[in-house]
């Protein structure tokens, strides 16, 4: 065996000699037809060096392709080089700006940042034909028609009507109007419709069997709709050897695939008019089989039954058919004997593949889901996505195996320029709704692994915190309350059915989610609205209960004083109608502030300007408020009557900041409480000094009206201190 440098060095000797005897025109056509073509021959060869073969996605999931040319036809090789051409000319005209936030896709909130504040951010003209979506990123514009399905969805699951996640989700990436797939086996759009069969939202299953079988089914259904979809094509691709005609029953299609599959061996049986002048190649298993695998089976149980080959077999499938997809042991058991018998005898001359159709249709060793897990994780997931070219083939794979946990996980973390995170955060959103990640267990998991729903809603939570982070609280909220609802178990915790314990996880991580936005700029105007208690705003959406809202309020206040956000603890107080806690907050943090002004911290000033208003506002609302006593009143007015005194001193501090000396010493002079008034009875005379302070006093309001004679006080104001001193 040489490998390819040997063989490179040997076409070299090769050519060499070639070129000294003057070669024929014939010997250099390829390198000519290669030169028209517009390809390097010699680049080729040295790309030769690095060319590997590996084993791809049809080797689990094989695709009914026989031939070269059936494959390429089947892959729509005029669409795919279309893309690669595409692809090219939209890498060239991305602007650069751009490809740092397409590269790390969500992880940061600066990617997203534009989605919050100018929702028509220019990605350049010269883009502008390539990449229809207004001007708008990729990612910017996925997160905000998923946004608005969330939205959506929550109302309808508050008010109680139906809905499909999967499919409004689904609906939404297909509107972004852009091919995702870009040529690859995979799109985002085949992930999307098998998520809808998974959950059932195409074809209802029946209710009598388990949320795994009911996986199962989907994920056939799946398979079905997809191999159905692959045979239009190939008869659409071969009108002549199909020869459809008007007929376009399921069993006629598949006749038609059949034509073209099995076109280099004679006459098919249902195209042959007399059996004994004609010899005839018989297609019953072949019949029956890719109608079961196209979803036909009504049109498989019809052929088993007017067959004289397979006539037996008839009322194993009608049972199979049945029973969906299961069978009883006995009939198991005569299976497995019939398979044996037929591994034994081989396949027969001239029968093209009719005992191997007929060895699938029957089964052999039974095959668990376990067993085919156990089998796909053998495989890194390079293998699958081909080193990142196809990054969709692994989740699709461990999607189609039930693999449901690992698939939306390996897809968050995938941060590129297709914005694969954003997409598995929606996924998990509408598998959880159905209540499928807690009872399905993949082969292998760790002990102590987080639940299925923990998982999605750990998953949630961290993306709608990327909205709170931007300042989005009202997209935020809607996931937060898809993050609760996941730790609730779905659609369950939206109608009060979920257990005990979903529920209480539920309103737990609700209750801190919810905190986590009062605690915001802004959070309390959209969990409270503009007044009251909450009559106006969201809170009243996730918590219904009046004393549950209440104890929710109260305890947020409690951790806003903690934290030092008194102003939102005030607020909050103030809004419950706590006003004696609102007011006793208001009491020490004024004492904090006047602690801070006389120490000179700029805040000091503002801070306690607020608080006297506030105060204020709490002392006038528990005034007039029905459940105040008289001695109460009394007490109220004592407190804004030193709020007052209060307002009046910092506004003298102001002035003498300012440097308005004069100014303040009007304002000082209407100070009630100082014994500046000869008319008050109050006055420095009728203190007794016991202590010099007065003495002190008298010598500091000397000294200040000595210092400021010349700054032309009014003779009113000399007069008054004169009197007093």
């Amino acid at each position: 065996m040489r490998n390819l440098v040997q063989l490179e060095a040997l076409s070299k000797k090769l050519e060499s000699k070639t070129l000294r005897t003057e070669a024929p025109a014939q010997s250099i056509a390829p390198t000519r037809l290669l030169a028209r073509e517009g390809i390097n021959a010699e680049q080729l060869a040295r790309d030769l060096k690095s060319f590997e073969l590996e084993t791809t996605f049809e080797d689990v999931f094989p695709a009914e392709a026989t031939t070269v040319e059936e494959y390429l036809q089947q892959d729509d090789w005029q669409k795919e080089k279309r893309d690669f051409l595409q692809s090219l000319t939209r890498l060239s005209t991305l602007p650069r700006t751009n490809n740092a936030a397409l590269r790390t896709g969500l992880s940061g909130p600066q990617q997203i940042s534009s989605l919050t504040s100018s929702p028509h951010a220019s990605a350049g003209p010269s883009s502008m034909a390539v990449i229809p979506l207004s001007n708008q990123l990729v990612l910017e514009k996925k997160a905000q028609v998923y946004g608005e399905v969330v939205r959506n969805f929550n109302e309808m699951r508050e008010r109680g009507l139906p809905f499909k996640p999967a499919t409004a989700f689904k609906a939404a990436c297909d509107s972004l109007g852009h091919d995702t797939a870009g040529g690859k086996s995979v799109s985002m759009q085949k992930i999307w419709h098998l998520v809808q069969s998974l959950v059932s939202e195409v074809m209802v299953t029946s209710k009598n069997v388990s949320k795994k079988m009911s996986l199962l089914l989907g994920a056939r259904r799946h398979l079905e709709w997809g191999h159905e979809k692959y045979i239009l094509d190939a008869s659409q691709s071969h009108p002549a050897q199909a020869a459809l005609g008007g007929a376009v029953g399921n069993l006629q299609r598949v006749r038609a695939f059949l034509r073209i599959r099995l076109r280099d061996y004679g006459v098919l049986d249902f195209d042959a008019g007399d059996a004994r002048r004609h010899p005839q190649v018989d297609t019953t298993w072949q019949q029956i089989y890719f109608c079961l695998r196209t979803g036909y089976y009504d049109e498989a149980r019809n052929v088993a039954q007017s067959s004289r080959v397979a006539h037996h077999f008839a009322p194993q499938l009608a049972e199979w058919i049945t029973n969906g997809g299961q069978v009883a042991p006995e009939t198991a058991t005569a299976a497995a004997e019939e398979c044996e018998k037929m591994l034994r005898m081989g396949d027969r001359a001239g029968r093209i593949g009719y005992d191997k159709k007929k060895l699938l249709l029957e089964g052999w060793v039974p095959y668990t889901l376990d067993d085919l897990q156990v089998y796909l994780n053998k495989f890194e997931p390079s293998y699958y996505t081909k080193n990142g070219k196809d990054p969709l083939v692994y989740p699709y794979v461990l999607l189609l195996s039930i693999q449901l946990v690992p698939a939306i996980v390996f897809m968050s973390k995938e941060t590129g320029e297709e914005g694969l995170n954003i997409d598995a955060v929606h996924i998990a959103i509408a598998l959880v709704d159905h209540g499928v990640l807690s009872d399905v267990t993949t082969s292998g998991q760790r002990l102590g692994a987080m639940d299925g729903s923990a998982e999605a809603a750990s998953m949630v939570r961290q993306y709608g915190a990327v909205f709170l982070r931007l300042g989005n609280l009202s997209l935020a909220l809607e996931y937060f309350a898809q993050a609760g609802a996941a730790m609730g178990g779905g659609e369950l915790s939206w109608v009060g059915r979920a257990n005990p314990d979903q529920q209480r996880q539920r309103d737990l991580m609700l209750k801190q989610l919810l905190m986590e936005i009062l605690l915001r700029d802004g959070g309390i105007h959209l969990l409270l609205g503009p007044r009251g208690v909450g009559e106006e705003g969201a809170l009243q959406r996730f918590l219904v209960d009046r004393k549950v809202q209440q104890q929710f309020l109260l305890d947020a206040a409690r951790q806003c004083q903690e934290a030092g956000l008194y102003d939102k603890s005030v607020e909050i107080h103030r809004r419950v109608g706590a006003l004696a806690m609102a007011l006793e907050t208001v009491n020490k943090c004024l004492s904090d502030a006047i602690c801070a002004l006389a120490h000179g911290r700029l805040d000091g000033e503002s801070r306690t300007a607020g608080l006297i208003h506030s105060g204020n506002e709490i002392l006038e609302t528990y005034k007039y408020s029905s459940g105040a006593s008289l001695q109460e009143r009394d007490h109220i007015n004592e407190q804004q009557t030193v709020l007052r005194q209060l307002e009046a001193i910092l506004h003298v501090h102001k002035l003498a900041r300012a440097g308005l000396h004069i100014d303040a010493l009007r304002e000082t002079a209407k100070l009630s409480f100082l014994p500046l008034d000869p008319r008050v009875a109050l006055s420095l005379d009728n203190v007794v000094d016991s202590d010099g302070t007065l003495r002190a006093m008298k010598t500091k309001i000397a000294n200040f009206v000595a210092n400021h004679m010349t700054r032309n006080c009014p003779q009113d104001l000399y007069e008054k201190v004169a009197r007093s001193l």
